[in-house]
């Protein structure tokens, strides 16, 4: 401290570090361990160990607080903090006095809820998960080489710079055709909406690009907006995201054909290298051309083989020749056996038509038979050589009844060598 003598100035004028001291003293005086509640926001985890984000007030107030949380007590987190999550802290108010800024130093965390945010973001991550847009069978193939590809971000961004220029460098063979949208604040939802429904609408690109550098959940809300998401799904082209970080997550990532860690993983993954695909057509010429030249060799041979047979004629008539005269003798000996497979199956085929016919009149002879002796049974001559008689009247109707007789009357009656002339004397019935 030093003292002026100019009435004008006080008495005491303090240094700037002595006074982000005393702060520090009284504050830590007053707020020694206390603890907070409220909501993570851009949380951070450094490669040291130490942990620092922003806490906000749980209840939507424009209040909140840097935090540090060092490594030891970062060893003793029982959960993986996340932006968006309700939290309790325990420790004590301090001054970063390097800058001269507010901090609280935290002690220890334990997790009181998810923040309103948050719990916005999974309600609508379920309701839409039951009606099926994040499928994986909605999910389609991205084209392996696109000649033309169409990114939705802000003109204002660094995102476009580094899609360009990984583009540039990876793939400069392939054109980037830019849909302006905003993509953070109130109005960034409809933009985006609007931006991707033109893409939609022209079709002039063969993969779209939905791009954001990272940032808090506030920041990225625009891509979890529903309206947002129904225009992904809706989009006719392949949709990749790469909204923020690798470990922001956003509802535009599930709804995507693909979602990509960074902006300029998303240009690298939806564009082949050209450095790896002219290695691949080299390997293809390659191994094109050592096809090619087997098969000229091979031709080539060919060629002088033709060459060399045509030079003795001789030999191939020879050769010819003895083809033929191979050829006749095995078509001579093939209608040898052919012949004398023929007779066999024809002598065989005689024996059984000899067999069968020898059985077939045998049968015919024992019907014969028979009927005779059946027809034998049934001549008139035999029965009247039995002692039987037909007896017949005057006008040679046969006489079978008793009845038909009367006493006077002329019959005649054939014997078996003769016929006999009677007169009726007498009738006796049978009695019945």
């Amino acid at each position: 401290m030093v003292d002026f003598p100019d009435a004008s100035f006080p008495r005491v004028v303090w240094g700037v570090a002595a006074l982000v001291h005393a702060i520090g003293d009284t504050l830590a005086a007053r707020f020694a361990a206390c603890t907070v509640r409220g909501e993570l926001s851009n949380y951070t985890r450094a490669a040291s160990g130490h942990c620092y984000f922003t806490l906000k007030d749980a209840s939507g107030d424009a209040a909140a607080i840097r935090c540090a949380m060092f490594k030891r007590a970062a060893s003793l987190l029982q959960f993986l903090p996340a932006d968006g999550q309700q939290v309790q802290l325990r420790g004590r108010v301090a001054v970063y006095e390097p800058r001269g800024e507010l901090q609280f130093v935290v002690e220890v965390m334990q997790r009181s809820g998810d923040g309103s945010l948050y719990e916005q973001f999974l309600r609508l991550k379920q309701r839409l998960e039951a009606e099926g847009l994040f499928d994986a069978t909605r999910k389609r193939a991205l084209a392996p080489h696109p000649r033309r590809i169409g990114i939705v971000t802000s003109l204002g961004g660094a995102v476009l710079h580094d899609v360009a220029t990984s583009l540039a460098r990876r793939a400069p063979q392939v054109e980037l055709l830019v849909y302006p949208s905003l993509v953070q604040g109130s109005e960034a939802p409809a933009a985006l909406v609007a931006a991707i429904e033109t893409a939609g609408r022209r079709l002039e690109v063969d993969t779209l690009l939905l791009c954001r550098g990272g940032g808090s959940i506030e920041d990225l809300w625009a891509f979890n907006d529903e309206r947002v998401v129904r225009a992904i799904a809706a989009c006719p082209i392949p949709v990749v995201s790469g909204v923020g970080h690798e470990t922001d997550s956003t509802l535009a990532d599930f709804v995507a054909d693909l979602r990509a860690p960074t902006p300029t993983a998303a240009a690298e993954l939806c564009a082949p290298s050209r450095v790896d695909s002219l290695s691949v057509l080299g390997v293809a010429a390659a191994a094109m051309n050592r096809r090619m030249r087997r098969a000229l060799d091979t031709e080539a041979q060919r060629l002088d083989t033709l060459a060399m047979r045509s030079l003795r004629p001789v030999d191939a008539v020879r050769r010819q020749v003895q083809d033929l005269n191979l050829w006749s003798l095995r078509l001579a000996s093939a209608a040898q056996r052919l012949v004398a497979i023929r007779a066999q199956a024809l002598q065989l085929s005689g024996s059984r038509f000899q067999r069968a016919g020898t059985a077939s009149i045998q049968a015919a002879v024992k019907s014969l038979d028979r009927l005779d002796a059946r027809l034998q049974g049934l001549d008139p001559a035999v029965v009247l050589k039995r002692g039987y008689a037909w007896v017949s009247d005057d006008l040679g109707r046969p006489l079978v009844s008793a009845s038909q007789l009367r006493i006077g009357q002329s019959v005649r009656a054939v014997l078996s060598d003769g016929v006999a002339v009677a007169q009726v004397t007498a009738v006796t019935r049978t009695p019945e």
